[in-house]
């Protein structure tokens, strides 16, 4: 055959070879992409049922940890993004788990045939070839196979991954779900278990264990087999070092520090108002509330060691306020709460029991808004009787003449039972109850004068709102506790800002414990009959805090007097919250003047008028204009100067003193007339007082 004739025969012969080659290639390609995409489709839509399956948190205001809830399963999964990880852990985990995470697509080639090389060469398999987005998916779709058809499966869920999401997403989703031993899932959790803290600021030896326990998570735990942790720790660390992302003296330090050996409990603070918040909406996953972890965690210590000395059985509560917004700081409801023996699960916050001597300073508020005393009126501390009743001081003893200061100060039961008498038990109840207060009577009882003493029901977080008025003018703030939204009530008034102030000023002068010095806070304390509830409430300009000490079931507690068990940690709560105390700023309209310097109604509390005097009054005091609510159009200039209001009252017994707001109107008068200039717009309060000390009170709107 010619040569030439048999080169061509060969050439279409390996033209033939070849497109029966490609053509075969090209088969082959086209029913693998067939099959592949019949595979894809028998999968089914990427499924993000397991990201969603997280545990209920709650956190504080600046997002700290106060109370996790495990997962219906039972684990501890907490979110955790990657902002909220220490970048020194992202980088080792990157280098030991997936060097070019940020540059594949959810597969990466590279590592797919490094390990099949070291599979050939070592008859066995090195180091996998998976990525993270691989891994995310292997989380996401939990099997026991392991595979070709197991990758191939993760290998597609990772290319939808990376087409869905982008990449701290998907590292934000292994954070969350990477296994780390036990019940415990995700590097929050892990770290919170291992270390004890937030994954923010981890150490480079804890951010290399946390790096090695995912691929191993039972056999690797630290709690079980610390020297196995501590040997993979140090592959991370070898390798990081192998690839220059630390240094020699860095890894040799790392190395150096212990493994954990046991699991820390998971933060459990505010316990009480957790479940509240939850059990509110339980369809949440995240609560974010008004509370400052670090002052909870410092009342609750000091809750649980109050009550560890006083009784084998009492507990304690604590709520903390501030006085500017209403906004709960520290919610103790218990001081132990997994005690039985303490009854711990009861949230004593809300129990409703006998204030002792606590409602005191209502009683003199009252007293100093309507001009019947003033903090140096004189009162008589004696013998006295009210029908059957006959009030007697803790003590049993009698001081005699006193001022309305002193016997605030020193708690004397006599002299605001007289007060009290005089302004009625009912008015009081009426009062604290508009103010928001749910006072409990006894059954079947009608308000006597007993209330002033402690014989009504009112719950410590109600008592902590009444206070804090004192520090608001008055005003009774509506309490919150979530921290994305303000209450949704209108603030109610308790009294007007002199009384308020009045009261503050008397009671940052009572007598302070022995663990303080005085003139730190303004504060009472209260006994209830029987030595059953220990109560002390104080405040400053910016917080007010409320401890009640106690036996859940309401048995006596021999020796639980206020001052000696309540005030001590009333004070100690104000040093753990730091800071200094500022007293609460003096309004306008206040007198200062000795009892000898005060108008003649307000030297005394008058009950002995001459008859000459009586004689004149043919009816009962009253304010006769302005009308009780009325609006009045003075035809107030923007500044609201400059426009007089005529007061007129009917019956009494003169002399006749006025006041607006809480300040006297010039001296006592015989006549029933007077006049006020307004000094701006809005409400004022208007009171006259007689010469037998009876009073009438009006609230009016000047425009």
């Amino acid at each position: 055959m010619p040569a030439g004739l048999s080169k061509r025969l060969a050439g279409l012969l390996r033209s033939r070879a070849l497109r029966g080659v490609v053509a075969g290639c090209a088969a082959l390609f086209f029913a693998a992409g067939i099959g592949l995409a019949q595979f894809v489709a028998s999968l089914g839509p990427l499924d993000l049922a397991q990201v969603e399956e997280r545990s209920t948190v709650v956190s504080d205001r600046d997002g700290r940890l106060l109370r996790a809830f495990t997962t219906p399963q039972g684990r501890w999964r907490l979110p955790v993004g990657v902002d909220d990880v220490d970048p020194g852990f992202i980088a080792l985990l990157t280098i030991y788990e997936d060097r070019r995470f940020r540059a594949h697509s959810g597969i990466d080639p590279l590592a797919v045939l490094r390990a099949a090389g070291q599979v050939a060469l070592n008859g066995r398999i090195v180091s996998g070839g998976s990525t993270l987005t691989m891994q995310v998916a292997r989380l996401l779709e939990p099997r026991e196979e392991r595979d070709l058809v197991a990758k191939l499966r993760q290998a597609v869920r990772a290319v939808q991954l990376e087409r869905r999401f982008d990449k701290d997403a998907i590292l934000g989703f292994y954070l969350t779900m990477a296994p780390y031993g036990g019940n415990l899932e995700g590097i929050r959790a892990a770290s919170l278990a291992y270390f004890g803290k937030e994954p923010k600021r981890l150490s480079l030896a804890e951010a290399a264990l946390l790096v090695a326990l995912p691929q191993s998570p039972e056999t690797r735990r630290p709690d079980r087999f610390p020297e196995v942790a501590r040997a993979a720790r140090d592959r991370v660390l070898a390798r990081a070092l192998a690839h220059g992302g630390i240094s020699e003296a860095e890894a040799r330090a790392a190395r150096e520090a212990p493994v954990p050996t046991q699991r820390q409990p998971v933060p459990m603070l505010a316990p009480h108002l957790a479940e509240t918040v939850v059990r509110a909406e339980p369809g949440r996953r995240e609560h974010r509330l008004t509370l400052d972890a670090r002052l909870q965690a410092r009342l609750e210590a000091l809750a649980r060691e109050t009550a560890e000395r006083v009784d084998p059985r009492a507990s304690a509560a604590v709520i903390a306020i501030d006085n500017a917004s209403g906004a709960v700081r520290a919610y103790v409801g218990a001081a132990d709460y997994f005690s039985a023996e303490r009854a711990g699960a009861v949230d004593t916050v809300l129990a409703v029991r006998s204030p002792g001597s606590a409602l005191k300073p209502f009683i003199y508020a009252l007293a100093f808004e309507n001009g019947l005393a003033h903090p140096e009126t004189v009162l008589d501390d004696r013998p006295s009787r009210y029908g059957i009743y006959a009030p007697k001081n803790f003590d049993l003893t009698f001081q005699g003449t006193v001022t309305a200061r002193q016997a605030l100060q020193l708690s004397l039961n006599v002299p605001a039972v007289e007060l009290l008498s005089e302004i009625g038990p009912v008015r009081l109840l009426a009062r604290l109850r508009s103010a928001g207060a749910d006072l409990v009577l006894p059954k079947e009882a009608a308000p006597g004068l007993a209330i002033g003493l402690g014989g009504v029901g009112v719950r410590l977080i109600d008592l902590a709102r009444l206070y804090a008025a004192f520090a608001r003018g008055g005003v009774v703030p509506e309490l919150w506790w979530r921290e994305e939204g303000t209450p949704a009530g209108e603030a109610a008034r308790l009294t007007e800002p002199v009384a308020a102030w009045y009261v503050a000023d008397v009671l940052r002068g009572a007598p302070a414990p022995q663990n303080a010095l005085p003139g730190m806070i303004a504060y009472k304390t209260g006994t209830s009959y029987g030595y059953r509830d220990a109560w002390a409430v104080g405040f400053d300009r910016s917080t007010t805090i409320a401890v009640w000490i106690g036996r859940p079931d309401g048995a006596a507690v021999p020796g639980l007097v206020a001052r000696q068990v309540a005030a001590p940690m009333l004070f100690e709560a104000f040093a753990r919250r730091g800071g200094a105390s500022e007293p609460v700023a003096e309004p306008p309209g206040v007198i200062h003047a000795t009892t000898a310097n005060l108008p003649p109604p307000l030297r005394h509390l008058r009950k002995d008028v001459p008859k000459t005097i009586a004689a004149v009054a043919q009816a009962p005091l009253r304010i006769a204009f302005p009308p009780d609510g009325a609006r009045v159009d003075l035809g107030l200039s923007e500044d609201g100067a400059g426009a007089l209001l005529a007061l007129k009252a009917s019956g009494g017994s003169p002399p006749f003193l006025w006041y607006v707001n809480g300040a006297p109107l010039g001296a006592h008068s015989l006549r029933r007339e007077a006049a006020w200039e307004a000094d701006g717009r809005g409400f004022a309060r208007v009171t006259v007082t007689d010469g037998r000390g009876a009073t009438d009170s009006v609230t009016v709107r000047v425009e």
